[in-house]
């Protein structure tokens, strides 16, 4: 320490000599007249001068450095020059020694090249804590804190740093222990004392680090390669190590800026840097921190943990967006308790502000904010709820979920549950269930529904699962198959049913069957099928099984043991009457024929006797004839339209088709029953146009039909009334009426006209109107009647265009499907 005062006294002597010189010129100029007195300051400003001198030699004879900053301005956190302008001096053999130190550095100032060189090397004060050169001369400068101590240097160097304030100067000492010659025992002493040791033998440390399978290497403090070890060499494919350092070869040229940030914070750094090894490329783990002055890096292959990580990233992404998707709410909150995820469903459900989510709220904070919403269930104690949902964080992992129903203000109904979340936390799922509960309140009214129509039913009906189980059943099917109505639960199996009703019904095919149509799933099994049975008590019974889309199967079974009685009894009757019709048939032809002949011998020689073939007639012989061959040509006519119908009836009358003029037809008629019309003064109109065209049609058989409505409506016309017969010519048909003004039928009666041997007022034999409506319906028409009491009858025949062919004879059919 004799030397540091040795040291500020020499400096303070300086100071005075410059001052003298100063004060010397300032007097010299002042006046000429004191140059006697200028002449002794000069003397004595050479004789500070060379006290100066000798100063710099004994500065000259230190065997370390010494750096001065005359009023010197701290500006340390000046980048572009972070030393200031600090003066050097010292031996030259110290400066050449520490010279090495800025062979890195850049700077053409030597001692700001020096203080690069060592400012980041590892350091220890005299009281063993770690720090650097660049740190402690910091702190000097700005707030004149002195320190001592020893900096670590490459290749087992020891340099000594001492700086003070001495006045408005500061001042730097560095000594290389080496060349001063000291003994470095005590040093390293200090350092082994406050530093951590690796191993007990260093060279062995060395020698593994230079075998690492991982790259580690060394930069100086002006990021230079000092040094690398085998792998290092390997993974930039140089040949050896000089060639490493002669051409500067960097593992990744991007981790620049990490190296320069950690040697100006002085703090480990890392990042994650892609490199191509061996034509691949591997995403490097690059990590560095200042030791001795530079940097020591190490890089490992973190590949595949990159890759695994940017699975979990995707698996989790994926994760995230399928939660989103759902259509049930989300939310995830982290053991802080604070709200980490949540998906759309979550937002809209409780309709939140997607910003203030966002911001990651606590799970307190979201429940007060729904409260203020009314957005949770209303609670007494809200407090008390509140600290039982936050309670569940410190529950045990084990702890079951908790599924509950919420029912919110809004009439809403929703299911939670928590689970505890397997990276520690909640997971909350919200599932609004008010229509799931609407829905299952109307399908619970309707099964009721269901249940009180089946039981109104009479038919006995069961619905079976497909798993053969009994599902719903009505009181029908209870009664009809005699069962114990407290026994029949909902699941009893068909079996067990099948085997209380086999009592009733002996055959086990049908139960097997049965139950195969139930549980079998195979579409050539299971369908609709439907039967008859006839049971032990005389029952008949028909049933019908139907499947269900959900799989069951309803099967129903209906009594028709009185429905078969009726039929039984109906289909008797039927025969009886069809046995009767054709008996009856048969006699009206037997008769006919029987009659026909002794009738047209009557009406022939009555017709001989009135032509006067055998002798003139007297007037009292006259009449009589008349009346007996009126009454044969009445009973003839009725015979001949017996044998009509009973032709119609018997399906022998075939329809002569052609083609037939409609108002020649109506002449035709009216010209036959002129002669009658005029005797009883009726009037007979034809209402018909010329050109009304031709019909395909039976000419004769229509001529008939014609013929009996005007020969009926003259016949019930009074005296001196008037008849019209005509027809209309329509689209799809013609249409032939006869109109009277007689007295009408009774709308009683209107029903029965047309029936065989259904006779009018005046008597008849009641098949004129028969026989139209007959054969109209063979030539595929109709007919209809109007007529009111006292005001007339107008009977109309409604006929197609084209006759129908089915009851033509064969060669027209033919000739029909020719045309």
């Amino acid at each position: 320490m004799d030397q540091y005062a040795q040291t500020a006294s020499i400096i303070v002597t300086l100071g005075a000599v410059f001052l003298a010189i100063a004060v010397a010129l300032w007097a010299f100029r002042l006046t000429v007249g004191a140059r006697a007195v200028n002449l002794k300051w000069r003397l004595r400003a050479i004789e500070l001068e060379e006290r100066l001198n000798r100063s710099i030699s004994v500065f000259a004879a230190h065997p370390g450095l010494v750096l001065v900053w005359a009023e010197d301005v701290a500006k340390p956190d000046d980048l572009q020059n972070p030393w200031g302008e600090p003066d050097l001096f010292g031996s030259s053999v110290a400066l050449g020694a520490m010279l090495k130190f800025a062979e890195n550095a850049g700077h053409d100032n030597p001692a700001k090249g020096i203080l690069d060189g060592l400012a980041d090397f590892e350091a220890r004060s005299t009281n063993g804590d770690g720090t650097t050169l660049r740190q402690v001369l910091k702190e000097l400068r700005l707030h004149g804190t002195a320190f001592s101590l020893t900096i670590i240097g490459a290749s087992g160097r020891f340099i000594e740093a001492d700086g003070r304030a001495a006045g408005s100067q500061i001042v730097l000492w560095l000594t290389d222990s080496t060349i001063k010659g000291l003994e470095e025992s005590g040093a390293r002493g200090r350092l082994e004392e406050v530093r951590h040791i690796l191993s007990e033998d260093p060279v062995a440390f060395i020698d593994m680090l230079g075998k690492a399978p991982f790259p580690v290497w060394r930069l100086s403090s002006g990021q230079k390669l000092i040094w690398a070890n085998t792998c290092y060499v390997q993974t930039v494919e140089a040949k050896d190590l000089d060639d490493v350092l002669k051409q500067q070869i960097f593992l990744s040229p991007d981790t620049a800026e990490m190296a320069k940030a950690c040697l100006a914070e002085s703090d480990a750094k890392s990042g994650v840097y892609p490199v191509v090894i061996d034509g691949e490329l591997r995403q490097l783990e690059i990590g560095a921190w200042p030791v001795s002055g530079g940097l020591t890096c190490v890089a490992r292959d973190v590949s595949d943990n990159a890759a695994l990580q940017a699975k979990m990233e995707r698996q989790s992404k994926a994760h995230d967006e399928t939660l989103d998707h759902l259509a049930d709410a989300v939310a995830i909150f982290s053991p802080g308790q604070r709200l980490i995820f949540h998906n759309t469903a979550f937002r809209n459900l409780f309709d939140l502000d997607a910003i203030w989510l966002d911001e990651r709220p606590d799970h307190g904070a979201l429940l007060d904010h729904l409260r203020e919403r009314r957005r949770i269930p209303d609670q007494a104690d809200y407090q008390e709820w509140k600290a039982t949902e936050l309670e569940r964080y410190h529950q045990s992992p084990d702890q079951e979920n908790v599924d509950e129903l919420w029912l919110l203000p809004d009439e809403r109904t929703l299911r939670v549950t928590t689970l505890r979340h397997q990276l520690g936390g909640l997971l909350y799922v919200f599932e609004d269930i008010s229509d799931q509960l609407t829905l299952q309140t109307k399908f619970n009214t309707l099964i009721s529904v269901q249940r009180a129509t089946l039981d109104k039913l009479a038919e006995a009906v069961a619905v079976f699962g497909s798993d053969g189980g009994l599902r719903l059943h009505n009181e029908a099917f209870v009664t009809l198959w005699e069962l114990n109505e407290k026994k029949l639960t909902v699941g009893e199996p068909f079996a067990k049913i099948a085997k209380s009703c086999r009592a009733l019904f002996h055959d086990e095919r049908y139960w097997q069957e049965m139950q195969a149509t139930i549980t079998d799933m195979s579409p050539e099994v299971r369908g609709h099928r439907q039967a008859e049975i006839e049971r032990a008590d005389g029952k008949i019974l028909t049933w019908v099984s139907w499947p269900l889309p959900d799989g069951a199967t309803v099967v129903a079974w209906v009594d028709i043991t009185d429905t078969k009685r009726v039929e039984k009894s109906l289909r008797e009757k039927n025969e009886a009457m069809e046995t009767v019709v054709r008996l009856k048939a048969d006699f009206v032809s037997h008769v006919s024929y029987q009659l026909r002949d002794p009738l047209n011998t009557i009406v022939g020689y009555a017709g001989m006797l009135s032509e006067n073939m055998a002798g003139e007639l007297g007037k009292q012989q006259r009449a009589p004839v008349e009346s007996i061959l009126a009454a044969g040509n009445q009973l003839t006519n009725v015979f001949k339209n017996i044998l009509d119908i009973a032709a119609i009836d018997a399906g022998t009358l075939e329809l002569q088709l052609g083609d037939v003029d409609v108002h020649q037809i109506i002449e035709e008629v009216v010209q036959l029953a002129q002669t009658h019309a005029e005797d009883t003064r009726i009037q007979i109109k034809i209402d018909c146009a010329k050109d009304i065209g031709m019909i395909r049609a039976d000419g004769t058989r229509l001529k008939q039909v014609m013929y009996n409505l005007l020969a009926n409506a003259v016949k019930f016309s009074k005296s001196g009334g008037e008849v019209v017969i005509g027809g209309t010519r329509l689209k799809k048909e013609i249409r032939l009426w006869v109109a009277d003004q007689g007295a009408g039928i009774d709308p009683k009666d209107q029903t029965r006209v047309f029936e065989a041997f259904e006779s009018g007022a005046s008597g008849g034999a009641g098949l004129g109107l028969a026989l139209v409506r007959k054969l109209i319906d063979m030539h595929g028409g109709r007919v209809s009647l109007q007529s009111e009491p006292d005001k007339g009858t107008k009977v109309i025949c409604h006929l197609p265009l084209k006759a129908k062919i089915t009851n033509a004879a064969p060669e027209l059919m033919l000739e029909d499907e020719a045309s």
